[in-house]
């Protein structure tokens, strides 16, 4: 199974922030989706980093009196680990766990072709081996 199947049956929309916006911005838009992260991209729509809600937690720790004046800009990861739509979801479950990330943009050439979680991940991995079992218990019972 790869990131593309997962795409198929959740959906390609990725929400998104710019830069400039504040982080108090950012924690309208998460909560107004009920997603754990954004994509953020230039005035082009360029994905130039990802901010989460530990993101946030951690702007709230620091200064939390101030998150209508902090911009994403400042508060976002900058090293955006991105997915392709024919990585393996095994492969993609190592580099989310390796790289401690929740979340990861599926790019498809130059465009954004979706965005998963490591919930998404873990659904996939576990209904591909329900479905796994499912095939060889009738292989056996054929027997």
């Amino acid at each position: 199974m790869t990131l593309r199947d997962i795409l198929k049956v959740k959906g390609s929309h990725v929400y998104t922030i710019g830069p400039d916006h504040s982080v108090q911005d950012a924690v309208m838009v998460l909560m107004q989706y009920r997603v754990g992260a954004l994509l953020v991209q230039d005035a082009q729509g360029k994905p130039i980093g990802i901010i989460s809600e530990r993101d946030v937690l951690r702007e709230c720790l620091d200064r939390s009196a101030e998150l209508p004046n902090i911009r994403v800009r400042e508060a976002m990861a900058k090293d955006l680990i991105i997915g392709l739509p024919d990585d393996e979801i095994r492969y993609t479950m190592g580099i989310m766990t390796q790289n401690r990330i929740r979340h990861l943009p599926v790019m498809d050439g130059g465009h954004v072709a979706g965005m998963i979680s490591i919930g998404d991940v873990v659904k996939a991995t576990l209904d591909e081996t329900e479905y796994e079992n499912h095939y060889l218990r009738e292989y056996i019972q054929a027997r």
